[in-house]
């Protein structure tokens, strides 16, 4: 690392990431060296394995691969192994008949001839295993790190190994959408995207589902816990085979047509991709393939985390570089997944893993030994092998740290990713609605939550996710109605003061953060109608239920229920958004956060966002701020009675601006605005 300092290769673009942020350039040297390492780390891949392409396609020579003449080219990395074998259905298990030969660098190679008939000695359909014999002699049956298929058959509590090699692969139909400007994503989990009480398929979610989201208007789909694991309750989060598509919801077909016919709707499709550790199962599972602690991870401690009971990457090592570059490459390529959703990046940045720290925003703490730059390299160079090869895909990191350009390019010295998630923001709405009474919200506090980002560096706003829905946790929605939730959300029972401030928050709180919080937007499926009950899936301590791992969609349907006033409420958000596209426009001006009035008021893509906050007081004659001068109409109203609220407002009343400047604004209207309500103006002289 020294070495690489003296070097110093020059960040082509540093000058202009320090000309944005006076305040990084102390730490100028940690960026070229950061940069100078991912330098060294390419050109050793181009001089070494024949460049950057050839290394991240490894998939096509490792693991179990057809030859032109019908036979199979068999290759692991196995450092550890005395003797590696293939054994299966295809020689009736005999585990030593099929050596592989020892190649350098811990490689191992085997070739079997086709069959006489000229077709591969290994059918389609048939189990495999990867036979190591371990330095102490322990002879131990493997799954491949490169197994394209795994599936757990009948009661076996292991996964098996299964060689997917159809004779008519699905085939692509349709091309891969634009890379979206506004980005609204719908974060999705294929097996609880049904009513019933079990594990829903990719044709359900192909079928039922997709229709469904191109409704709302969400123009990209988040797909959880597809990469195999073995555990359903981890969520997708404890990864057994990082090649194989989760065969719990059905085929990699079925998968490849899901996202097929997604793209036939207008609709990228983006994988949550774990890559900061993997399950710690050594039968059917990466850990101890070779029979060592330290093949694929850090041996000793640095190789365990404490928290996820899971092993650690040692992103320093060749052959895992190769192996994470290649799936990433696999799932974009073979399946068609328009980019990645990069989950645990806080994890993978710091040699704490970010457990027990709280980041102030003190920029020492991104700074020095406690980085873990092997992992930020390994980083760095995914998202230019990404946007290399595949300019139209999408990254994202999942970092709670707020690491400085981590967003930025990596020609400035950063990371290279196209978003963050905006993390703060859910924890401040669950913060406000636990602590605060409806009077006491700081207005102030809200707005600098959703506006605190770094400039030029993109990120995902969400009121909730994923991790709001899980037992222990609570929605938005029922931490606002709770009990409430399962008497009173039938429109034939009396509007409750509980339930009628919950439909009129949910509906502000979703908006506010749409418009101010960031560039892109995520819902987690279910929660835009306000979904009750948590999600839990299946263990041991719910007696192996599913009632909780499912979703409700039909509460959302039902015309005498409320729920399909939030579902109404956010489809026409985001078909608003997607008319004015806010979420690519400048960041808003706020014009307006009055403490007392609990009024928060900005500008973005020409529209004024008005939001009334406090829970009796309606304001007539309301002076707002407007820099363009024109005629106004309401655009959206969350008062509106299709959306469950009190009809307070006329649409049809025209707001004319007068030349008198108002809270930095050059003109001004005046406007009738009721409590708990917000109202989306939109200039009508202005074309859309």
């Amino acid at each position: 690392m020294a070495a690489a300092v003296a070097r110093g290769v020059s960040v082509p673009e540093l000058p202009r990431l320090l000309a944005r942020d006076p305040y990084l350039a102390p730490f100028a040297p940690d960026f070229q060296r950061r940069y100078t390492l991912f330098h060294d780390l390419l050109k050793n891949i181009e001089e070494n394995e024949g460049g950057l392409d050839k290394f991240s396609k490894s998939y096509k020579t490792f693991g179990v691969n057809q030859l032109v003449d019908g036979g199979l080219y068999c290759k692991e990395w196995a450092p550890g192994a005395e003797a590696v074998f293939l054994t299966g259905d295809f020689n009736g298990w005999n585990p030593f008949s099929h050596p592989y030969k020892k190649m350098d660098y811990g490689k191992w190679e085997l070739i079997i001839p086709p069959g006489q008939d000229g077709f591969s000695p290994v059918p389609h359909g048939s189990k495999l295993k990867v036979v190591i014999r371990s330095k102490n002699g322990e002879i131990l049956y493997r799954i491949s790190p490169w197994a394209k298929y795994v599936a757990r058959i009948d009661t076996n509590v292991n996964y098996d190994w299964i060689h997917w090699d159809p004779p008519l692969p699905y085939l692509r139909k349709h091309p891969q959408p634009k890379k979206p400007k506004s980005l609204r994503i719908y974060e999705s989990h294929v097996g609880i995207a049904s009513p019933e009480g079990k594990v829903a398929s990719y044709k359900n979610f192909t079928y039922n589902m997709l229709p469904k989201i191109k409704d709302l208007g969400y123009n990209c789909v988040q797909l959880m816990a597809i990469m195999e694991h073995a555990y359903y309750a981890s969520f997708g989060y404890q990864i057994t085979s990082f090649f194989a598509a989760s065969s719990r919801y059905g085929t990699p077909d079925d998968l490849k047509e899901l996202i097929d016919i997604a793209h036939s709707l207008g609709i990228t499709v983006l994988l949550d991709v774990v890559h900061s550790h993997a399950s710690n199962n050594s039968e059917d599972g990466l850990n101890k393939f070779d029979g060592t602690d330290s093949c694929f991870f850090h041996s000793g401690p640095r190789g365990t985390h404490n928290l996820w009971d899971s092993r650690l990457f040692d992103y320093s090592n060749w052959e895992v570089l190769r192996f994470l570059l290649s799936n990433l490459r696999w799932w974009i390529e073979e399946y068609g997944f328009d980019g990645f959703r990069f989950d645990g990046v806080t994890s993978m940045l710091y040699h704490n893993h970010g457990i027990g720290t709280g980041f102030s925003g003190d920029y020492h703490e991104y700074f020095g030994l406690h980085v873990d730059e092997d992992a930020l390299v390994y980083l760095i160079m995914a998202n230019h092998m990404i946007h290399l090869f595949h300019p139209e895909s999408i990254t994202v990191a999942e970092d709670v740290s707020g690491m400085p350009a981590l967003c930025c390019p990596i020609a400035q010295g950063g990371g290279g990713f196209d978003y963050r998630l905006a993390m703060a923001i859910p924890d401040k709405w669950i913060q406000i609605i636990k602590e605060l009474k409806d009077e006491d919200w700081n207005m102030g506090n809200i707005v600098h939550t959703l506006t605190n980002r770094r400039y030029e560096e993109k990120y995902i706003a969400y009121a909730e996710s994923h991790d709001q829905a899980l037992v222990g946790d609570k929605t938005l929605a029922f931490r606002l109605m709770d009990a409430e939730m399962y008497t009173n959300m039938s429109v034939l029972s009396p509007l409750t003061p509980i339930i009628d401030r919950g439909i009129q928050l949910h509906k502000m709180i979703r908006l506010i953060t749409h418009a101010l919080g960031g560039e892109g937007y995520l819902n987690f499926m279910g929660n835009e109608f306000g979904h009750p009950e948590w999600l839990d899936f299946p263990r041991k301590g719910n007696n192996e239920s599913y009632h909780y791992a499912r979703r409700q969609f039909h509460l959302a349907d039902d015309h005498i229920l409320r729920y399909r006033f939030l579902n109404a409420f956010d489809r026409d958000m985001n078909k608003l958004e997607e008319r004015f596209g806010w979420l690519a426009s400048p960041p808003a001006f706020v014009t307006e956060n009055h403490e007392s009035n609990k009024v928060i008021i900005f500008e973005r893509a020409n529209l004024i966002f008005i939001f009334n906050f406090h829970p009796s007081k309606s304001y007539t004659e309301y002076r707002v701020g407007a820099e363009t001068p024109g005629k106004y109409k309401i655009a959206l109203d969350s008062d509106a009675p299709e959306y469950g609220g009190h009809q307070r407002l006329d649409h049809n009343t025209e707001y004319f601006t007068e030349q008198y400047s108002h809270n930095f604004r050059s003109n001004s209207l005046l406007a009738y605005i009721p409590s708990r309500v917000a109202i989306v103006l939109q200039n009508m002289d202005i074309p859309n």
